[in-house]
């Protein structure tokens, strides 16, 4: 015990020196002081680790371009006379290049020479070389290359993830990186074979293009936004961090099972090759460094090159091997070199999953054998199921959810990884010998990779397949404790393993994930039956579902008008409506808002065409529309005034643009380009997008809807001047979310009973404004937002005025405020159709029975039981 204590004592006093020495060099040296006072200065740097472009982000009308992130160490200050003060401080490289502004899918529609070309210089090809060529080349850099930057020094910021781990944020100057050191031969070695391996698997699908590097080598950059998003979605993402799994199948490829090492029966490709069991260890070490190099020293990966080197020493040595001992070690010993990997998210995931797999697995297949599970069943089972559970806590605080799929999918993507893995590796060895031989590995390769993929995209499809959890360590350990909680309960059991019990359990799985609408409708009121409008809770944008068949639901089809910001969040509304097929796809202009998430409507349904206005700007997100079209196989077409049509239940026509642009000069931008400054249009690249917007008149079950996309005053003025004999519309997509400019005459001329506002909580634009706000309390208007409202639903009630059901608070009528609902919707009350009801009030959830009961008279909705369907707007 003394003996145990001691060691104990040493380690903790060698950890707390080794963390005092590396928290040291973010103090040391002048850095953090320039940094605080918001220096420009000229620094040298070594770069340690590959640059990665961060995701492009929405922001109002405008996708901004991903920045460039390189971490590096300053190992030199250079004064303006070209003296020289050395230092060892690490810092981050923001890098934001000018002129690439790009579209939402801009960057990856064109390809560089550069992206596959390997530069010796310290230049690596990389994917992201589609870009402009100053992008390219930083993205090509590789770790261990020196740097000259000038830019601006900022303090970073500690309260986020990794901001705790540098000393100073370098914000460099524009333009190709100025490389003063070439990268070592190792390093050079290495780049040569990851761009191989590029260059190899350039011929596949855009799925197996992306993913085998990222199963390979852990290179997703290349990897598709949404694919990545399914990985996320099913707790996948283990696989694109490479870690003991690659590397525990290439030494059992070398060496066999480890168990049958020291035996004359030892299997693997040593024994065949006829090398001895200590030239087998030699082998097999020098595979683990190469893999730590080529794949570079991610966290996962020095976990598991240490674990493996612990396991190659023991059998060279002939030592009794133990994986738990191993495990330790290899952390304790990672931890003193670094003690920052202790803060590390990726190290602890692989830290939990490894030691689940070794002591908890164990457990839980012999239980199931126990019970009559199949063996190599009850081992499968139990390793997804324990890795699963043991980082389910920290994936919740990274990724605030749940995935109810995570054991399914990792169970039947096993099969695939070990193929796919061996494969790869073994293009990434033939691409600088032999091309062609490399082209055929990765063809033999993207098979499971794409099984891989599928697996991931059908999982993350399921309307279920992830709840909201809170992203915090209260909601970790919450997790935890309910886990643990399930796990006792099943151990004090002791059920039986009965085919009946398994497949009960099964059946409740797959209606939790797949959630029917009719079986989910009656707990959570949504979507409400024989909706005819959806106006879905995209954030900043606007996302809106028109129902082809309102008997059907959403499974009798849909017209989709505008794809929101976000790809996931408008696939998960459609998901929920039951939506699997898409007869048209409006997009009303070019902006990101309205465009960036039709990668989103496209995934996994049937769209039969998609159609948009006439003046294709910004030119970079109507390009990445005409891409994600192409690559769907759907057609595009081009509105025009004056174009009816009939799908279903719904008849349509739009009223604008009379002409390219709207009838305005093209480089009109409204009015007087007061939309560019609302939501930060800019330049060239969407001036007069807004007024060019398609706007449709639509009926439906004989309620009328205007939705006018952006439209601005200008042209709303211009559009009534056309159209003097623009009918009232029962239901008002109000203008570019509520912004202030609107149009009064328009308002008057259209007197909507309902207004649908489709903004993001908390944006920065101030949308709706209060006073459009007012204007629509003024026309007797009732007004449901997204941003307060979540997604809301337009039904018809029966006698034939509309109500709106909301997925969480209520309405607001005229002159009502947030939780009080006070007005009708029938339009007789008023002068401009609204009118007050007496005596009925919804406030929050007290009142929400006795609104019910005063609406059941009228309301379509069929009793009380919904909390959310009492929530409506009633007459």
């Amino acid at each position: 015990m003394l003996l145990g204590a001691a060691v104990s004592l040493l380690c903790a006093a060698a950890a707390g020196g080794s963390a005092a020495l590396h928290a040291a060099d973010l103090h040391r040296g002048p850095l953090p002081e320039l940094a605080e006072q918001h220096t420009e200065a000229t620094v040298e740097v070594t770069v340690t680790k590959d640059p990665r472009v961060t995701r492009p982000r929405v922001w109002g009308s405008r996708q901004t371009p991903g920045v460039v992130v390189v971490q590096a160490e300053a190992v030199a200050l250079v004064a303006g006379d070209n003296s020289r003060t050395r230092l060892r401080t690490p810092v981050l490289l923001l890098v934001r290049l000018d002129g690439e502004e790009g579209g939402a899918g801009e960057g990856r529609s064109r390809e560089s020479a550069a992206q596959r070309r390997g530069e010796a210089s310290g230049l690596d090809s990389g994917p992201e070389a589609s870009a402009a060529p100053s992008r390219a080349a930083w993205l090509r850099l590789l770790p261990s290359t020196r740097l000259r930057v000038h830019g601006d020094l900022v303090p970073p910021d500690s309260d986020r993830r990794g901001g705790g781990d540098i000393a100073a944020v370098l914000r460099a100057d524009s333009g190709p990186p100025e490389v003063v050191g070439r990268p070592i031969a190792v390093q050079r070695a290495a780049g040569r074979l990851r761009a191989g391996l590029r260059s190899a698997v350039t011929g596949l699908d855009e799925d197996a293009r992306g993913l085998l590097p990222g199963l390979v080598v852990g290179d997703t950059s290349e990897l598709s936004r949404d694919l990545e998003e399914a990985f996320r979605a099913t707790d996948m993402t283990h696989l694109l961090a490479v870690s003991g799994a690659n590397l525990s199948i290439l030494l059992v490829v070398l060496i066999g099972p480890p168990g049958l090492a020291h035996r004359a029966e030892r299997r693997g490709l040593a024994p065949r090759l006829g090398l001895p069991l200590r030239t087998t260890a030699v082998v097999a070490a020098m595979l683990t460094l190469g893999f730590v190099v080529v794949c570079r020293p991610e966290p996962s990966v020095l976990r598991a090159a240490a674990c493996g080197l612990i396991t190659v020493w023991a059998i060279g040595t002939g030592r009794r091997r133990s994986l738990l001992p191993a495990l330790a070690a290899a952390v304790l010993v990672l931890v003193f070199y670094d003690p920052w990997l202790a803060r590390d998210f990726g190290f602890l995931l692989s830290v939990l999953a490894t030691a689940s797999l070794l002591t908890v697995a164990p457990c839980w297949s012999e239980a199931l054998r126990r019970r009559g599970c199949p063996g190599r069943l009850a081992e499968a089972l139990a390793a997804a199921a324990a890795a699963q559970a043991g980082c389910a806590p920290v994936v919740a605080v990274l990724a605030a959810h749940v995935s109810l799929v995570a054991v399914p999918c990792n169970l039947l993507a096993e099969f695939a990884v070990a193929p796919a893995t061996v494969l790869g590796f073994a293009a990434l060895v033939a691409a600088p010998l032999a091309m062609p031989v490399a082209k055929a590995l990765v063809w033999l390769a993207s098979w499971p990779v794409e099984a891989i993929a599928g697996i991931a995209r059908t999982g993350a499809e399921l309307p279920g397949a992830e709840i909201g959890w809170p992203g915090s360590w209260a909601g970790a350990l919450g997790l935890a404790a309910l886990l643990a909680g399930l796990f006792l309960v099943a151990a004090r059991l002791r059920l039986p393993y009965r085919p009946w019990w398994c497949a009960a359990c099964v059946l409740a799985l797959l209606v939790a994930v797949v959630r029917p609408v009719p079986l989910v409708r009656p707990f959570t009121g949504w979507p409400p039956t024989g909706w005819r409008m959806v106006a879905c809770d995209v954030g900043q944008g606007d996302a809106l579902v028109l129902a082809v068949d309102a008997e059907r639901g959403g499974a009798g089809g849909a017209v989709v008008v505008d794809a929101g910001p976000d790809p996931a969040a408008v696939d998960r509304c459609l998901s929920r409506l039951g939506v699997t097929s898409v007869p048209l796809v409006v997009l009303t202009h070019f902006h990101a808002d309205h465009v960036a998430g039709l990668t989103g409507v496209l995934r996994g349904r049937k769209v039969g065409a998609i159609e948009t206005t006439g003046l294709a700007r910004p030119p970079g997100q109507a390009e990445f529309v005409r891409e994600a079209a192409r690559r769907a196989g759907v057609p595009v077409l081009t509105a025009h005034a004056g174009e009816r049509r009939r799908v279903g239940d719904l008849r349509w026509e739009v009223v604008w643009p009379q002409a390219t642009g709207g009838g305005l000069a093209e480089g009109s931008g409204g009015s007087d380009g007061r939309s560019g400054e609302a939501d930060g249009e800019s330049g060239e690249s969407g001036e007069g997008a807004n007024d060019a917007s398609v706007t449709l008149l639509v009926r439906t079950a004989g309620l009328s809807l205007f939705l006018p996309g952006d439209l601005e005053p200008e042209a709303q003025q211009g559009l009534l001047a056309l159209r003097p004999d623009l009918p009232r519309a029962d239901v008002l997509k109000v203008a570019h979310h509520g912004s202030r400019f609107q149009d009064p005459e328009l308002l008057r001329r259209l007197r909507p009973r309902v207004a649908l506002v489709s903004a993001g909580r908390d944006n920065p634009y101030g949308h709706p404004a209060p006073e459009t706000l007012d204007a629509l309390a003024s026309a007797g208007a009732l007004v449901a937002r997204t941003d307060r409202n979540g997604a809301l639903a337009l039904v018809r009630r029966p006698d034939g005025t509309p109500a709106v059901v909301t997925q969480r608070g209520d309405p607001v009528a005229a002159g009502g405020t947030p939780g009080h609902t006070a007005a009708s919707a029938r339009g007789d009350g008023g002068p401009h159709g609204g009118g007050a009801l007496d005596g009925i009030g919804v406030r929050g959830d007290g009142g929400v029975r006795r609104a019910c009961r005063a609406a059941q008279s009228v309301s379509s909705q069929p009793s009380c039981s919904s909390a959310r369907e009492a929530r409506t707007a009633v007459s």
